[in-house]
């Protein structure tokens, strides 16, 4: 089964239908790119992509 993303945060949620961040359960599997956040604070691509929890997070959400 395709991971799938939601729409709102752009978490990347491996098992489950609702994101452990923002409790969206309208995910979807039209994304595209994946970027890995091992520690938010010290992450410039974090700051930059407004993430402030470590996990993964797709690039591009369509949905």
């Amino acid at each position: 089964m395709p991971d799938k993303a939601c729409p709102d945060c752009n978490r990347i949620v491996e098992e489950g239908n609702t994101c452990p961040i923002c409790k969206n359960n309208d995910l979807t599997t039209a994304w595209n790119g994946m970027i890995i956040i091992y520690d938010a604070d010290q992450s410039e691509i974090a700051e930059e992509a407004d993430i402030s929890t470590p996990g993964k997070y797709a690039v591009r959400v369509k949905g």
